[in-house]
């Protein structure tokens, strides 16, 4: 089907945000790592709220939470899509899971960055 071509829907683009909204709840589902990041970042806001943190704070909060979930999104899609492609080990195959792995992990890392410059002065002063 050609894209350029068709016209613009309004139906289809419902449709998007539910197909969207079906593949944060397979992740929430099916994802491990991502129920422990979900499990982290709800831990996050109620820490964000029992200390009043700033606006601009709640924006840092906010951003790093969903970027490490988005990342462990794109990481488990990649693998899923690895695992399709290569259901048996092959090498090249493991080293595009590791740089998906290694993206959530920098994520996650500026995530702690975050956290403690935000909340140590908060619960320590």
């Amino acid at each position: 089907m050609d894209h350029k071509n068709q016209n613009f829907s309004v139906t289809d683009r419902i449709k998007s945000f539910k197909y969207a909204f079906g593949g944060l709840w397979c992740f929430i589902k099916n994802d491990h790592n991502g129920r422990v990041h979900l499990f982290a970042a709800l831990l996050s806001i109620a820490l964000s709220w029992y200390l009043h943190i700033s606006a601009l704070e709640w924006i840092a909060i906010l951003l790093v939470i969903i970027l490490v979930i988005a990342a462990e999104i794109f990481n488990s899609s990649i693998e899923k899509l690895s695992d399709v492609v290569s259901p048996a080990y092959h090498p090249k195959i493991k080293v595009v899971k590791d740089l998906a792995a290694a993206g959530v992990l920098l994520m996650a890392f500026l995530a702690i960055v975050v956290g403690t410059i935000v909340f140590l002065p908060k619960l320590f002063c």
